[in-house]
């Protein structure tokens, strides 16, 4: 290969470093300084927090975290079921009753052990 078939790759490799140091450039000149993270209170609707954004969640939390997370897979695997519940028919149907039965003996069974109580 001749030196003049590089040309053209070393031409777009120099234009592609000097148009990276410009940006990193502006950027650095047009830059907004601002607190480190940890000096920078969480937005928390206007309101100033009240406890630290480390902190952990109360313990109520996770059963309603999970019984959310049911009624969230129960959409996602509906959705689909409403696309092809045509085609399949009737058993398609009886599918879809029987796990929402499930879902509903499942959240049954959370109510029954106070899932759903705040105190």
């Amino acid at each position: 290969m001749r030196t003049s078939d590089w040309q053209p790759v070393l031409l777009l490799l120099g234009i592609a470093l000097a148009s990276i140091a410009l940006l990193f450039g502006t950027a650095a000149t047009v830059r907004v300084a601002r607190d480190p993270l940890e000096a920078v209170p969480p937005f928390s609707g206007g309101c100033q927090p009240t406890e630290h954004p480390f902190s952990r969640f109360h313990v109520r939390w996770y059963p309603v975290t999970l019984v959310f997370l049911a009624f969230d897979m129960e959409m996602l695997f509906m959705y689909p079921w409403t696309l092809v519940v045509g085609e399949v028919g009737i058993n398609a149907v009886v599918e879809m009753f029987l796990f929402l039965g499930i879902l509903l003996a499942a959240v049954t069974y959370a109510w029954r052990e106070g899932a759903f109580r705040w105190t």
